[in-house]
């Protein structure tokens, strides 16, 4: 049972804050000196215009989360989000977040925030899962535990684009390799035929990440309400007779997200990442045929040519390719 959290709560939540701090070697959990609000959690929160909640089993906490507005960029922070290592693989950590996150989201967030222990590697994984992805410097505390801090974000509500940094692509790698292999299941032509396996595929965000870092690749998401739907690779390698070309590649829409324009959003903001970085003309090809030359061709790209069984689908017959380009 997830219900509100209260002050009298306090024992489990420092029993199960403890708990789970002492899984990780170094981490020290000192209550009245570094956390003195574990006390009275439940009107710390409410006082900073939050909320707390907890997961009750049998009686006993076995989870708890928070959330709480922050001044800048109508942001909401998770924090204080904690599971019982029984619990854990349950679905009760998801059902903790999304109650977090539904109650920032009705009170107006635009954006999500949470800082995890660089040590809580598990917890890294978890909130990528759910399309979180590092952001800025690491923070540093000046606590016993001597604890260093990733920042973690992600848009909150409506349909966001936006561009990763080298950190953001490095932890949006298993999310975007669950996505790859999703959109290659469904079909959808983007070098790979099924079964793609789940190695092959971060290996290739990997290499992304890496591209990304060396500048010579953009790598651009979609998240539409909080979850990471899509993707799109503005490909800046180009030869040095071509400065003024760049190309797009791997666009990606989760299945269960088609129509609703996110395809159209990646493709029209990849289009301004290219004139950003001095490019006056892009290139793509699509599957003769696909929902993507569709697209393509509703937002006036032009065709060059076709070369006849350039490709192989999903069932292994032989399709054209289409190639297009458009003047910026």
């Amino acid at each position: 049972m997830i219900r509100p959290g209260r002050d009298t709560d306090a024992a489990d939540f420092i029993a199960l804050i403890g708990a789970c701090w002492g899984e990780y070697p170094g981490c020290i959990l000192d209550v009245d000196g570094e956390v003195p609000e574990l006390r009275a959690l439940a009107t710390y929160f409410r006082d900073q215009g939050g909320a707390l909640w907890v997961a009750e089993q049998d009686g006993r906490v076995v989870g708890m989360i928070g959330t709480r507005p922050l001044k800048e960029d109508a942001a909401w922070e998770i924090c204080r989000m904690y599971v019982d290592a029984a619990a854990r693989g349950s679905g009760l950590a998801a059902a903790l977040l999304d109650t977090a996150e539904a109650h920032a989201r009705a009170a107006g967030a635009e954006r999500m925030i949470l800082w995890t222990d660089t040590r809580f590697i598990r917890a890294h994984g978890f909130y990528e899962k759910f399309g979180y992805v590092r952001q800025g410097s690491i923070r540093i505390l000046d606590d016993i535990s001597n604890s260093l801090e990733f920042r973690y974000t992600k848009p909150a509500a409506g349909l966001v684009v936006e561009a990763l940094d080298a950190a953001g692509a490095a932890s949006a790698e298993r999310r975007l390799a669950a996505l790859l292999t999703d959109c290659v299941a469904d079909g959808a032509s983007l070098t790979f035929l099924p079964p793609l396996s789940r190695d092959r595929a971060l290996g290739f965000w990997k290499a992304t990440s890496a591209a990304v870092a060396a500048g010579h690749r953009v790598l651009l998401v979609a998240w539409l309400d909080g979850r990471l739907a899509g993707s799109v690779i503005l490909d800046l390698a180009t030869e040095e007779t071509t400065p003024q070309v760049a190309s797009i590649r791997t666009l990606m829409v989760d299945p269960a997200a088609r129509r609703r324009s996110i395809g159209r959003a990646l493709m029209r903001r990849a289009e301004q990442a290219a004139r950003a970085h001095g490019r006056r003309l892009v290139t793509l090809d699509a599957r003769a045929g696909s929902a993507a030359e569709s697209l393509y061709r509703a937002e006036a790209w032009t065709e060059l040519g076709r070369i006849p069984d350039f490709e192989v689908d999903a069932q292994r017959r032989s399709c054209d390719t289409v190639f297009l380009w458009k003047a910026l």
